[in-house]
Parts: structure tokens; C-alpha cells; sequence
């Protein structure tokens, strides 16, 4: 590929963005994120990736959005790893698939179903996808400390949005049935689409990821006739985000 003074896709350069990255997926979603930085400036937006960066406890941190799914949340690590990014959270929304976690519950990942394709091209499928331990422990003291019911556990990753919603209509309904009972049975917390590719990407990059969601609604809770409604209020998982942050940008601190 030809080389290109900025990042191909973010559109942005060495300097643009801190270490420490927050990753949602949702463009819209990251002016709502920076405003809990200090002095927020928007670098700039190229087709998904919007990104702003300012400072948290001093220190220069940004977000990015990714869009939806595992190959464009690649990229935007990929590229952000080249400008100088190390620590990132994703800070996403999830639907629940164990019958404890509730819409509006905090789910913190401390691994993820590979049940998607972009890893294989970073890792062989034995690989695991797991969390940074280090982000994990202050993802789960964030949301804890803030007062929210918290689910720690392993997450299921997937490409296809309606594979979970209308398997019925697939020609596969079958293996996404069958695969989605195996989760079940096994206490999968809930589903996503990015954090696998982001856990094997950040260990084949050398850098650390961590992943915490807000629920928007779970399926297998209605089923069982325990309905709740659905809700799409992103504050809470963006606050344990920002909270995580500031506990890895001291503990980094206390390490030098």
C-alpha cells in the first residue's frame, strides 16, 4: 500500500491522539464521551471514525469510534497503534444472553467468543480472546464503585447482527440455533460484534484492550417471561469507561 502522510482511514497523525483511547462504535457517541475530557478538541471524522482527544488527570487520552463489527474496529486500532495509541477500552452496547443481566445492567468482558472472522486473519482459532487483565480489574472496580449491577464473564462475538435476531431466516438457522443454545448452556454473559477481533488485535499488536457494555435488552430474560424494557441510555457504561481510565492512567503513573 502506498504510504500516505496520515492514517488511511482515521485520517489523523503522530500527536492527533493519547495513549489512551476510548473505542465506542457509534460515531455519535463520541461528543457525548469527550465531554467528560478536559479541554476536548474534535481532530476529526473520516467515514465511521470520529475522533476528539483531550486530557483526563493530565494526561492526553481520546476516543474513536468504529463502526459495526470486528474488520473496521481492526482498522481503527490498527492505525491508532501507528500514531502512538497503547490502552484502549471499548465502551459498546450488548444484548444479554444470561438470565441475570438486565437492560440497563454494566456487562465487563474478560474474554470473547471468537464467533466472528477478522481474528483469523491475526491469530489461529486455538488463540484465545481475552481481556488485559489490568483493564478488566478497573472496569469492574469502576462500575461497582459507581453502584451498578455488574456482570463479569466471557461474551460471544459475532458478524451478523440479524444471525442472533432472525436465525429462522438464515440458510444456517440450524448452526446459529445450536450454537447460540451451547452459549446458554455455558453462562455466556452476552453477545457484541467487536470485542474478539480487538482482544487477538491488541495481542498481536503488543498493546492492552479491555471491554465494558451497557445492555440494551435480553432476548433469553423475555423468553422466560421475565421482560424488561428495552433501554438505549449509554451514560452509565461511558462513566465506568472514564472512571477505568483514570485508574489505569494512576496505577501507569505509580509503575515509573
Amino acid at each position: 500500500m502506498q504510504a500516505t502522510e496520515k492514517q488511511f482511514h482515521i485520517r489523523c497523525v503522530e500527536g492527533d491522539v493519547g495513549r489512551y483511547v476510548l473505542l465506542p462504535g457509534d460515531p455519535g457517541r463520541c461528543e457525548a464521551i469527550a465531554k467528560h475530557f478536559d479541554n476536548p478538541v474534535h481532530i476529526g471524522m473520516n467515514r465511521e471514525y470520529n475522533i476528539w482527544t483531550g486530557t483526563l488527570l493530565g494526561e492526553k487520552v481520546s476516543v474513536c469510534s468504529t463502526g459495526i463489527g470486528g474488520p473496521s474496529a481492526a482498522i481503527a486500532m490498527e492505525e491508532l497503534v501507528n500514531i502512538g495509541a497503547d490502552t484502549f477500552i471499548r465502551v459498546g452496547t450488548c444484548g444479554g444472553i444470561h438470565l441475570d443481566v438486565k437492560p440497563g445492567d454494566i456487562v465487563v468482558a474478560t474474554g470473547s467468543i471468537r464467533f466472528e472472522h477478522t481474528s483469523l486473519e491475526y491469530a489461529p482459532i486455538e488463540y484465545p480472546a481475552v481481556a488485559h487483565f489490568d483493564i478488566t480489574a478497573a472496569l469492574k472496580e469502576a462500575s461497582e464503585e459507581l453502584g451498578y449491577d455488574t456482570h463479569t464473564g466471557i461474551v460471544q462475538c459475532k458478524d451478523a447482527f440479524y444471525g442472533q435476531h432472525s436465525p429462522e431466516k438464515s440458510p444456517v438457522y440450524y448452526e446459529l440455533l445450536n450454537k447460540w443454545a451451547s452459549w446458554k448452556r455455558l453462562g455466556v454473559k452476552a453477545s457484541e460484534m467487536e470485542s474478539a477481533a480487538l482482544f487477538v488485535v491488541a495481542d498481536a499488536l503488543g498493546v492492552r484492550c479491555g471491554s465494558c457494555f451497557h445492555a440494551v435488552w435480553n432476548q433469553e430474560r423475555e423468553k422466560a417471561g421475565m421482560f424488561m424494557p428495552m433501554t438505549e441510555d449509554t451514560s452509565g457504561a461511558i462513566k465506568v469507561g472514564i472512571e477505568a481510565m483514570k485508574k489505569l492512567i494512576l496505577r501507569d503513573r505509580e509503575k515509573k
